[in-house]
């Protein structure tokens, strides 16, 4: 392949061979992950055909991360980071300790230095940010105290793996496994005044412009070049606190979002992002595959089961009873537990900068990369196996995605309202006026309150899954209004709501006439195009006028 058309190649090649397996994973009901990393091995160097370029499509990888951890930024806030401060910190730190320990014990078991066992089991320690947001994102958990929990130990996590990438190649750089006691000790100096240089330049001065700059390109009316400037903040932040600052380009575009998410743009910044961060997501995972050499499988199967079992049984382990030992309950031990049951990113930059460094063999990083791709592959099932003995032997715990509205709940729902945006809103307020019993499904926080606020129950989550549609109680209500902008995604729940409840009556807002097809061919009773009624009703008043 020509050198100048290489990005272009990696890109069709991940994204092509991603798409059909995806979609073979998809028709066999297993996570589309699992398809997306067999197609990293398939356009992999360790496999015939298609060989893409590695070093681009973790490079792309990184873009992928850097969108994930902003949207997650925009809706965090400091308040939601410091209210698990005294869990997320001694826990991230005793669950490193932990999978550490155990990872020296195997390394020093196989015959390698302490140094190395030290750096493989620090690589064993770390979670994946892609995985984990990803995971906490299909169960509708991100913004739930499990979902704060999670993140905020995601971060303890990524800046502990800030400072010991600053600090192994003062130790071993150069002077074998000795290390530099004074060397050390400033390293650990400066990364400790980069970080709190970092947060106080994006709480006081980047807090001031970069909402400031936001408002006004959105008052500009563009569209496209909001968009623009969502990306280019995103993408510029991170790259610049890695660059000035040295810490990683998650914690930058984190950082990022957090303060974007202050703003009323909030939610329209993360919906320009969606498309871009849901194709490099993807390219993760292609790029983890791309790594993943399968002589490992017979050439190392002891010390690669060894490796799984510290990643997926060691960590949650130690996870659960740290969560659990803070005096949290069961459910949100597990949900922890599967979240951090896996490696990912971190754990290749350690893993190639410690065979760089000459402190760790070769085979520990192929073990590592195995123990990864094999740990993404099950943290699905895991994590699915966790909730459902959760739900079947667990009480359920009081959960901040569901809102309870100000005054006492009337019946049982009879109507059930998917959106209270500009539409759904004055809906509900219709709805709530007459004393109908309504139930509102709405996945942002103050629209939530808002609809709380008018006197609706409130389901945060996506509605476009099945277990949020039942627990808005969709099998026993009576009528289901869609007032989501989105056709494609209407359509989709028109066919989960009709499969719940045959007998419902479902009404659907709709933009085009293709849309109208389409919702109604999945179900819906009655589908209202907003143009066409706009018309209809600026022509009666125009002939009103003339009589």
């Amino acid at each position: 392949m020509p050198h100048d058309t290489s990005l272009i190649g990696t890109v069709v090649a991940g994204l092509g061979v991603a798409f059909i397996m995806g979609a073979l994973a998809h028709r066999l009901k297993i996570s589309p992950i699992a398809g997306y990393l067999l197609a990293g091995v398939l356009v992999g160097p360790f496999t015939p055909g298609i060989v893409a370029d590695t070093a681009l499509a973790l490079q792309l990888a990184e873009i992928g991360v850097i969108l994930l951890m902003f949207g997650v930024g925009l809706h965090f806030s400091l308040k939601d980071l410091l209210a698990v401060r005294n869990i997320a910190v001694p826990g991230a730190i005793a669950q490193i300790a932990v999978a550490s320990g155990l990872g020296i014990a195997l390394g020093l078991s196989l015959g390698w230095s302490v140094a190395g066992s030290a750096i493989f089991g620090l690589a064993l320690s770390v979670a994946s940010t892609v995985v984990l947001l990803r995971a906490l994102q299909a169960r509708d958990m991100v913004e739930t105290e499990k979902g704060r929990i999670a993140v905020g130990w995601l971060i303890v996590e990524d800046l502990a793996m800030v400072l010991a990438l600053v600090l192994l190649p003062a130790m071993f750089g150069g002077r074998g496994d000795e290390a530099n006691g004074t060397g050390l000790l400033q390293s650990a100096g400066i990364v400790a005044l980069k970080v709190i240089g970092f947060v106080a330049f994006m709480l006081i001065v980047a807090r001031r412009i970069l909402p400031a700059l936001l408002h006004w390109v959105a008052h500009t009316g563009s569209r496209e070049l909001f968009r623009l400037a969502v990306l280019a903040i995103a993408l510029g932040v991170a790259f610049g606190a890695a660059l000035v600052f040295d810490v990683s380009f998650a914690l930058g575009a984190f950082f990022a979002g957090m303060i974007l998410g202050e703003t009323q743009l909030s939610r329209r910044a993360a919906e320009e992002t969606l498309p871009l961060r849901d194709a490099f997501a993807v390219l993760f995972f292609v790029s983890v595959g791309m790594l993943f050499d399968p002589k490992v499988l017979t050439e190392h199967p002891g010390p690669l089961v060894a490796t799984v079992a510290i990643i997926v049984v060691g960590k949650a382990l130690a996870a659960y009873a740290i969560v659990r030992a803070f005096g949290h309950g069961p459910q949100t031990a597990m949900t922890i537990a599967a979240s951090l049951a896996q490696i990912g990113e971190f754990s290749f930059i350690l893993a190639g900068l410690g065979v760089a460094l000459k402190v760790m063999p070769e085979e520990a990083r192929d073990l590592i990369l195995a123990g990864s791709i094999l740990s993404i592959l099950l943290n699905p099932l895991f994590f699915t196996i966790a909730v459902r003995r959760i739900r079947t032997d667990e009480a359920p715990e009081v959960e901040a995605a569901v809102v309870p509205a100000p005054r006492p709940a009337p019946a049982p729902a009879r109507t059930v309202l998917i959106g209270y945006g500009r539409v759904g809103s004055h809906v509900g307020d219709l709805l709530c006026g007459r004393g109908e019993a309504l139930t509102v499904i709405e996945d942002q926080k103050d629209r939530a309150a808002a609809a709380g606020e008018a006197g609706a129950k409130v389901i945060i989550g996506n509605a476009a899954s099945e277990s949020v549609l039942r627990q808005a109680g969709l099998d026993s209500a009576s009528t289901l209004l869609i007032a989501i902008p989105e056709g494609v995604e209407a359509g989709a729940i028109v066919r989960r709501a009709r499969a719940i409840n045959p007998r419902l009556v479902i009404v659907a807002r709709a933009h085009s006439d293709e849309e109208v097809t389409d919702i109604a061919r999945h179900g819906a009773d009655h589908v209202v195009m907003a143009e066409r009624e706009t018309a209809a009703r600026m022509a009666e008043r125009a002939l009103l006028a003339r009589a």
